[in-house]
């Protein structure tokens, strides 16, 4: 049946706004020729659009054109303030930004494991209000969307963060937090692993596969993975949890409240550090997620005899959990992600794609992401970004 005329100009309406968002500032001309719609109805979703805030004249064409049909139209991007931020067990990451995502505040705060459940949320709370007051008086008045990106169980039911051990009781306290300082915001929380696979999709390194696994290298391991365009949670919230997979060389069995016998124990940031001090290599302890990385950038760079067998033995490692989910889900590609996966680039990609070809007879790309450890902070954005654009373009 064809559309009611309100139904059309809502479709209408949408698309023009799509396009805004993806190309930028564009005239009427611009928006008739990439709808496919008659100049009459170019004009009046411009002036609906204009009408309701949405969008605004930002320019003109071209300096021999002058007139309306040279007014460049764009997304009136400080309708709405969004905020993102990336949990993790030693501080908080927050960014602002404007409607389209232009980032214009940044706050980072550490947190002391030991300030207890309280005060930990008082200080990531107040990182965002910092945030807000940084980016003006328009996104200190009131922020539309905030997305969270924690490590752990998101439930794909309740959305909250589920209790997990070994992270701090303050990460399932600050979404409530936020609700009641932020009462008109928009306050979601999604896994860390799944936010830096959205990342890498979006503007980064698997910008042309719509199935993909992204194998996170950070402090811990993680796995999010995305089939057919779409990323899969599991039933629990659980899907990725590679960390307690089950694998030869760790000398134990994972329990389901200590994954230190699994994957995590050869691939973790503690674990790459042992591995490096086991082949001659300096590197202190403890070490975090960005500590590894650097001890494994420096051995791409040195390239001398032991640098070379520590990337090889790691990338043995990684091959061992690469190929685990391979067998299952045949993704085609995997992209080492986080700060270890970026570090490794392309020589530490080589080397666990040639052991994986070895391993398994399912055709499989291994690419280093590009994005590291801000993937997961690019992800939050994204996604509050999507959820503020769906509700304000919406009818």
């Amino acid at each position: 049946m064809p559309a009611s005329p309100s139904t059309a100009r809502a479709i209408n309406d949408r698309l023009a706004l799509r396009l805004l968002q993806q190309e930028g500032p564009l005239t009427a001309g611009q928006l008739k020729q990439l709808t496919g719609l008659s100049r009459p109805t170019v004009s009046d979703l411009v002036e609906r659009l204009t009408v309701s805030g949405l969008i605004r004249v930002v320019g003109e064409s071209g300096e021999q054109r002058r007139g309306p049909n040279a007014r460049l139209y764009g997304i009136a991007a400080d309708r709405a303030h969004l905020a993102a931020l990336d949990v993790r067990t030693g501080g908080v990451l927050v960014l602002v930004s404007d409607l389209v995502g232009r980032v214009l505040a940044e706050v980072a705060v550490p947190i002391d494991a030991g300030s207890g459940t309280g005060p930990a949320v008082e200080q990531a709370v107040a990182a965002v209000e910092e945030a807000a007051r940084k980016a003006g008086p328009d996104a200190w008045a009131g922020l539309h969307t905030v997305g969270i990106g924690a490590p752990g169980l998101v439930d794909p039911a309740s959305g909250d963060l589920r209790d997990s051990s070994g992270l701090p009781a303050w990460h399932r306290s600050l979404v409530a937090a936020l609700q009641r300082r932020l009462p008109k915001a928009r306050v979601t929380v999604e896994n860390e692993t799944n936010l830096a696979a959205l990342a890498e999709q979006r503007e980064g390194a698997a910008r042309d596969r719509d199935t993909f696994v992204l194998l996170w290298l950070g402090h811990g391991v993680g796995a999010a993975v995305v089939l057919d365009g779409r990323l899969r949670r599991g039933a629990s919230g659980g899907t990725g949890e590679i960390g307690f997979l089950p694998v030869p060389g760790t000398g134990s069995l994972p329990s389901a409240t200590d994954c230190d016998g699994g994957f995590h124990a050869l691939a973790g940031a503690a674990a790459i550090g042992t591995l490096a001090r086991e082949h001659g290599l300096p590197a202190e302890a403890p070490l975090d997620g960005p500590g590894a990385a650097r001890l494994v950038a420096r051995a791409v760079t040195t390239g001398d005899a032991p640098a070379t067998r520590f990337l090889d033995t790691l990338a043995d490692r990684l091959a061992i959990g690469t190929a685990a989910v391979t067998a299952i889900l045949d993704p085609g590609c995997v992209v080492l992600g986080g700060e270890i996966g970026q570090a490794g680039g392309d020589a530490l990609a080589a080397r666990v794609g040639a052991r994986l070809k070895r391993m398994s007879p399912l055709p499989t790309e291994v690419r280093p992401g590009t994005l590291g450890g801000t993937a997961v902070l690019r992800g939050a954005l994204l996604t509050a970004r999507d959820r503020a654009q769906d509700e304000l373009f919406a009818p």
